[in-house]
């Protein structure tokens, strides 16, 4: 593991993560999905990739004891929202909004019954997290589903372990594309960024991960977001299955004529443009 440099410490005043985590007992709850990020040096180039954050705000998820939280302050957001499930991390986040006179909002809630869109405000923000592993898939779905488009939000900064991270980058007849991939390649530009080694957290994981930055695209392809995502959720449930068998749910061959697209083939062959087809036709 990646020690605080002192310099980096002396940099925002505040101790060095590891002191925070022994001074308010943060031992990490497995149920959670947590795995705090401890190194400042990269907890600063995450705040780097989400660009200029001077005069943003800038919406975090799962801040734990604030490594992350720390950088974006530091990186000069004009103020950032934290949402923190677990009560135990509050005392540590209180220290650095203390620090940071007015620029940290403390939002003790649950992000997946969150209203992101009300916090913003009419503002457009950031959004920079490392996502808990448990829920990072489900909320990023969310944030690509939204309505109305474009989004409330600028970009998407976040970390997820890298295979996910692939799997949202993925283009069509990769092994890594499906369901995440067309929603991510629908409406935003997405690319990976950097990864980031096991021993950069606390504890480690066993896998290594990566931070993906997405941009909303301004016109996106017409189709129904809910829709879109119900109709991958069939094809790629059951990618080794001819389409007119996994959208049988939906309409099997008569959803596929409508779109114009040939049942034998599979999920994966499909690209983006003729999984919205699929979206916008009633069998």
């Amino acid at each position: 593991m990646t020690d605080d440099s002192a310099e980096k410490t002396a940099i925002d005043g505040l101790p060095p993560l590891r002191a925070v985590i022994e001074k308010h007992g943060l031992a990490t709850k497995k149920s959670l999905g947590q795995n705090f990020l401890l190194d400042l040096n990269l907890t600063g180039r995450i705040a780097r990739a989400a660009g200029d954050l001077s005069g943003h705000t800038v919406i975090e998820v799962g801040p734990g004891p604030g490594g992350l939280t720390r950088a974006l302050l530091m990186h000069g957001a004009k103020k950032v929202i934290v949402i923190e499930r677990d009560a135990r991390c509050l005392p540590a986040l209180q220290e650095i909004a203390a620090h940071y006179p007015g620029r940290l909002d403390i939002i003790e809630g649950d992000a997946l019954k969150t209203d992101f869109a009300a916090l913003a405000k009419d503002e457009a923000v950031r959004i920079v997290a490392n996502l808990p592993y448990n829920v990072g898939t489900q909320l990023l779905a969310g944030w690509l589903e939204t309505e109305p488009w474009p989004p409330y939000y600028d970009s998407l900064t976040l970390m997820f372990q890298r295979e996910v991270a692939e799997r949202i980058v993925a283009a069509p007849g990769s092994a890594a594309y499906g369901r995440l991939g067309v929603l991510a390649g629908w409406r935003t530009l997405a690319k990976i960024q950097f990864d980031v080694p096991p021993q950069a957290f606390w504890p480690p994981p066993k896998v290594t991960s990566s931070v993906v930055h997405l941009e909303p695209r301004a016109e996106p392809l017409p189709a129904d977001g809910k829709r879109l995502s119900l109709v991958t959720q069939h094809a790629f449930g059951q990618r080794r299955k001819m389409l007119r068998q996994s959208l049988k749910p939906l309409g099997g061959q008569a959803l596929l004529d409508a779109a114009g697209i040939d049942g034998s083939r599979r999920a994966e062959t499909l690209s983006i443009e003729e999984f919205c087809r699929l979206a916008n036709a009633r069998a």
